[in-house]
Order: C-alpha cells, then sequence, then structure tokens
C-alpha cells in the first residue's frame, strides 16, 4: 500500500511540474509580444496539442497566468493576452481617433471600401438620399483591429472627397459642415463571418454595434455610421451630471 501512495504522490508532482512548465512557455510568448494585448491565444484544444498535454494541465497553466495579470477569458470567446479596455466618453461629438490620441494610443485606418452606392433602405430613411457615398474601414489602435466601421454620406457632400483623404481625416474634419450634434444607439450583437475576419475574432464572439446619426447645425441628418466593437476590449463611459431638484409643483422632485 505505501509503495502505491509513493507512485500517485509522484504522478501527482510530474502533473503539477508540467502545469508549470507550460505557464511559464506561455508566459514567455505572451511576454515577447507573440501574442499583443488583446490578441486570441490558440484554443485549449491547440495548446494541448502543442504541448502533449491534457485539456485540464492547459487549463491550469492559463489560470496561473490569469492569476497574474496576463491574460484573460470571456465565455463563448476564449483566452487572450490581457489589455485595457479602449475607452470612449459618450459626453460629446468626436471622433474615435482623437480619444484615442489624448489616452496616448496610436490609432489608423485601413480604408477596405470606397465607393458610390445606391442607398440601402436604412440609409435612404435617415439620409432621405438615393445615392450615397460609402466608405468601409477597419481602425487599429496600436496596430491591432479594434472597429469595423461603415460610414455613409450623402453623394453631394462627398462627391469632393478621394479615398486617401478618408484613410487620413474624418469626415467631421473634411466635410466642412457646421455640425449641430449626433444620437448614437448601442447594443450588443454576435460578430459575423465578415465583421470576425476584420477583427481577428472568432465567429459569433460578443460585439457591441453603434450606429450614429449625425446633424448639421439645422438639424438635419449629414452622416450615417454603424461601429462594431469586440466586447472584450471596449467599454462606453457616459457622465452623468447632477439634476437640480424641480421646483414646479406639478414636477418630480430628488428626495434626500
Amino acid at each position: 500500500m505505501s509503495v502505491l501512495v509513493r507512485h500517485d504522490t509522484s504522478r501527482r508532482q510530474v502533473r503539477a511540474h508540467r502545469y508549470q512548465q507550460i505557464a511559464d512557455e506561455l508566459r514567455q510568448r505572451v511576454e515577447a509580444g507573440e501574442f499583443a494585448a488583446g490578441r486570441l491565444l490558440p484554443s485549449e484544444s491547440e495548446l494541448s496539442g502543442q504541448y502533449s498535454a491534457s485539456r485540464v494541465t492547459i487549463r491550469r497553466a492559463l489560470e496561473s497566468l490569469r492569476a497574474d495579470g496576463l491574460v484573460e477569458s470571456r465565455q463563448g470567446f476564449g483566452w487572450f493576452a490581457a489589455a485595457d479596455p479602449l475607452r470612449q466618453s459618450l459626453g460629446r461629438l468626436g471622433t474615435i481617433e482623437g480619444q484615442l490620441a489624448a489616452s496616448g494610443v496610436l490609432s489608423e485606418r485601413r480604408i477596405l471600401d470606397f465607393a458610390f452606392v445606391r442607398a440601402p433602405a436604412r440609409v435612404r430613411a435617415v439620409l432621405g438620399e438615393e445615392t450615397v457615398l460609402r466608405v468601409n474601414r477597419v481602425n487599429l489602435a496600436d496596430g491591432e483591429p479594434f472597429a469595423r466601421v461603415t460610414v455613409w454620406c450623402p453623394e453631394s457632400l462627398g462627391s469632393g472627397l478621394s479615398r486617401d483623404q478618408v484613410a487620413a481625416q474624418s469626415f467631421y474634419d473634411l466635410l466642412g459642415v457646421a455640425f449641430g450634434g449626433a444620437t448614437q444607439t448601442i447594443g450588443a450583437d454576435a460578430a459575423s463571418e465578415a465583421d470576425a475576419e476584420v477583427l481577428e475574432i472568432p465567429p459569433g464572439s460578443p460585439v457591441l454595434v453603434c450606429e450614429r446619426v449625425t446633424e448639421d447645425a439645422d438639424g438635419h441628418p449629414v452622416l450615417l455610421s454603424e461601429h462594431v466593437f469586440p466586447a472584450h476590449r471596449t467599454e462606453f463611459v457616459v457622465d452623468l451630471p447632477h439634476p437640480e431638484a424641480s421646483i414646479s409643483p406639478s414636477g418630480l422632485r430628488l428626495v434626500d
């Protein structure tokens, strides 16, 4: 009986040593930049094959790295290199690039498509135009994709723009329009095959979808845009000013 106990203890020690070895190797890969911040690691199944270890051992190694703050996981998404989420304020009208620059993040636009097209029903209903300029792009943060963006602009405003211009500057800077404000609607969805490929995430991963309707100073819609963000890398911040207590007898009052 004592021999069997020693043998079982030895096997447990080997397994423990193995998960630590794998954790150390994965730590070196993450710290060397093989997996950029926010990027997916190979799946547990793939890592199991790479290291010839059980998924239980792989998961234990990954949990060790999570305890050290090097990796994170999301249900239905997998394991990824830990990264601070990209925070965007919804308190004022501005561009993603401007907010990232203010946070010290290098941003870049990569144009996927630039074309004048017949407006889809939703775009036609918002902009009131039959023909629009459609620009599809991916926005990068420190070289990593973090948003798939489509912008629709009335042909009358976008006819003088070029692909190079919309890659280098925002529509807010290019149109020469006095903007009055925007309405932004945010919802949750699952990444389509096309968005997953652009954002380099698994299909079906959770994403945040933001639709923004921008108006000119007279209240006329002049831009419609759709932004798709990987949910694990994105946070929206809304500043809520303290409301003044109502002084109207028929109004609601804040009670201390």
